[in-house]
């Protein structure tokens, strides 16, 4: 079972359950909150899942507000961390082939429950392709 960690903000607490929920057989989940849907502040969620996720050899993480922005740009102030937003089949699949993403993020006002279980699913299973991108990813962290 694939240890996967994931947060949202109010706006995504009840996508985050959800996905839970649907992948409860593939994922042991470590669920960073918010644990109900009363507003929070969505850096609270988004920085102890980053660096859980930086820390880990092969981490892995999916985070979930409203437009997916305010997490994304939480999560990338962290070296090692490769947030992407997604919110369709490809740009999931690009995230993981081109970029090594290590963190999923989406948008729960924008996408269906079943898009948001399509990007999980894309997500877990596209493998990272290296090669002239792994040299661009090797890029990405500041010197």
């Amino acid at each position: 079972m694939m240890k996967l960690h994931i947060a949202s903000d109010h706006a995504g607490y009840e996508l985050k359950e959800i996905i839970k929920q649907r992948f409860a057989d593939r994922c042991e989940w470590v669920d960073h909150g918010t644990f109900s849907s009363d507003s929070v502040d969505y850096p609270d969620y988004a920085h102890p899942l980053a660096e859980a996720v930086a820390s880990e050899v092969d981490g892995c993480g999916i985070l979930i507000c409203g437009t997916g922005n305010g997490m994304a740009i939480t999560a990338n102030k962290h070296a090692g961390i490769r947030a992407a937003l997604c919110w369709s089949h490809d740009i999931a699949a690009l995230a993981r082939q081109h970029n090594n993403a290590n963190v999923l993020v989406m948008p729960a006002r924008f996408i269906d429950a079943d898009t948001a279980a399509d990007l999980v699913d894309t997500f877990l299973s596209t493998p990272f392709e290296g090669g002239r991108h792994e040299r661009r990813v090797q890029k990405i962290n500041l010197r």
